[in-house]
């Protein structure tokens, strides 16, 4: 199989492997990336802040697979308290073969969490990088354990990591801020792995982004506040140059299933890695910077209170 023409066919039987989706509203890349786990016969367990949206792509997924085994967890990344108490919730999960860290928002107003953090970087990063480090017992029981996050081309955009003091008062661009998230999750999976290699864990990370993918997200951050009709007129405009967001879903279910080493990033393979099948693709030098990755790293820790692996 070359890495261009993987195709969700090649995912296989997963049958007795249990994944961890954030993020799974329905119709959106989480969305369809669990339905697809499920398709292949993965336990799957919906993570998200809301309990009806999570009912809602519970019903969906098994509309599609009936009998499809599911479970859900409630989780609100943006705050590390509703982190730590959705990783309490999830110790009864047992082993578990898969986390895909998808959730995330983008270009949203300034907001401070409860714990002081930007609400974006506290979503996109913070809350993954404390969920991953409290699942790690149970990614590492399973004895092959591998966790996706998923990043963005936008990654390309940060001119800087965030390695300042992430309560800090600064200036504030709602793009800039997001595609430094995106930088974040490469930082975070690139220590991440190297780390895990280190410490001789049977875990890989892995990272993926979607191209353009024809979500609501872009409406729902950029446009906030704008006339319903206005949104719905620049949703259409972004589903009319974009993929689907079940396509858009491929280079996560890639990373997450193929035979792939740790470290390794997956995106689509058509021009400017917009759409396309999914394949091996490369990340900014920025994103390489090992100093970079292990001062964010060092900077969460010490965020989010744990020290790991």
């Amino acid at each position: 199989m070359s890495e261009a023409a993987w195709t969700t066919d090649d995912i296989g039987d997963l049958t007795g492997r249990t994944a961890v989706v954030t993020g799974p509203t329905l119709g959106g890349l989480g969305f369809h990336t669990a339905l697809e786990l499920a398709r292949h016969g993965a336990r799957v367990v919906l993570a998200g802040r809301t309990p009806d949206k999570l009912a809602a792509a519970a019903e969906a997924i098994t509309a599609e697979v009936p009998g499809a085994p599911l479970d859900s967890l409630v989780v609100d990344l943006s705050d590390l308290t509703s982190v730590r108490a959705a990783a309490t919730t999830a110790a009864a999960l047992g082993p578990i073969h898969l986390l895909v860290n998808n959730a995330g928002i983008m270009a949203t107003p300034f907001r401070r969490t409860a714990d002081g953090l930007e609400s974006q970087m506290a979503t996109n990063h913070f809350g993954p990088f404390l969920l991953t480090g409290l699942l790690l017992d149970q990614l590492v029981a399973s004895g092959d354990g591998r966790v996706v996050t998923l990043s963005s081309q936008m990654h390309r955009v940060a001119r800087s990591a965030p390695l300042g003091d992430p309560r800090a008062r600064r200036r504030y661009s709602r793009w800039g801020v997001y595609g430094q998230t995106k930088l974040a999750n490469l930082l975070f999976t690139f220590e991440l792995d190297r780390r895990l290699r280190r410490a001789g864990l049977p875990v890989l990370a892995l990272a993926a982004h979607p191209g353009l993918a024809g979500t609501h997200l872009v409406v729902n951050g950029q446009m906030r506040g704008i006339e319903q009709r206005g949104a719905a007129i620049i949703d259409a405009a972004v589903k009319a140059v974009s993929q689907s967001a079940e396509a858009g879903a491929w280079p996560t279910l890639m990373a997450a299933t193929a035979d792939l080493p740790g470290g390794t990033y997956v995106g689509p393979t058509g021009p400017g890695q917009g759409r396309g099948r999914p394949g091996i693709v490369g990340s900014t030098p920025l994103a390489r910077d090992e100093m970079a990755q292990r001062r964010l790293w060092e900077t969460s820790e010490e965020t989010v209170g744990l020290t790991w692996p």
